[in-house]
């Protein structure tokens, strides 16, 4: 695996969250993160604690530009805390997916099944740790199903153009 390809695609994504996804928010309820996108990326083959310490890192850098007071580190480190019991379920043999994780490597069923699971959970557990209220819940939800449809989208639709 080549790292120098992996930290600049990180770079790049976490500029275009910051500068431009970050201020997309179409009628207040969507907002996209598209940064877990480096995430769900890594090779399936990495120890578990380089996993958990790579999404603790992503989810701090993002509430550092964000203000969030580590709720996207608690979300980043949840998803990477269950990507490998995900990618277990999804592929038999977990071994050959030593390079990034892709709809080249998994295919387009499994790329999908996984990425929409683990962008739900990351968004809603940021939304509902956002809210933190029951009160707030149903817009939390609301938040989370638009945000994560077009996070999905924006995620699938890079993997298509970049394996297709």
């Amino acid at each position: 695996m080549d790292w120098t390809k992996q930290i600049g695609r990180y770079i790049v994504v976490m500029f275009l969250q910051v500068l431009l996804f970050n201020r997309l928010q179409l009628a207040g309820v969507c907002h996209p993160y598209v940064y877990i996108l480096c995430l769900l990326m890594m090779p399936a083959t990495l120890p578990h604690s380089v996993d958990l310490l790579l999404g603790a890192v992503a989810g701090l850098i993002m509430d550092v530009f964000c203000n969030s007071l580590g709720i996207h580190m608690a979300a980043c480190t949840l998803i990477m805390l269950l990507r490998p019991f995900m990618l277990g379920q999804m592929v038999n043999d977990i071994e050959r997916l030593n390079a990034e994780i892709s709809t080249h490597t998994l295919g387009i069923d499994a790329m999908a099944k996984y990425t929409s699971l683990l962008v739900v959970i990351h968004h809603m557990t940021v939304f509902l740790l956002a809210s933190w209220s029951w009160t707030h819940i149903g817009f939390a939800l609301v938040e989370t199903a638009v945000s994560s449809l077009v996070s999905i989208a924006l995620i699938l639709g890079y993997n298509f153009v970049k394996y297709r």
